[in-house]
């Protein structure tokens, strides 16, 4: 299963609309509206994106994002 730092769940857990791949896209939309001084928020944000591609729904559907 793959591990999310906090600051990576802090960001799913803003963005996540219940699904996978729902949050996929909303990461995608926000990464869009992204101006270049927020760099951090980018790499945050990839670093998010390639996990979630790496995962199954089950897998994400197992994690526990509100603790």
């Amino acid at each position: 299963m793959m591990r999310f730092n906090r600051d990576e769940q802090l960001l799913m857990m803003l963005y996540c609309p219940g699904t996978r791949e729902g949050l996929i896209q909303e990461l995608e939309a926000m990464q869009k509206q992204l101006v270049p001084s927020e760099k951090r928020l980018k790499r945050l944000s990839d670093g998010v994106l390639e996990k979630l591609q790496h995962m199954s729904d089950t897998e994400f559907d197992a994690l526990d994002l509100y603790p």
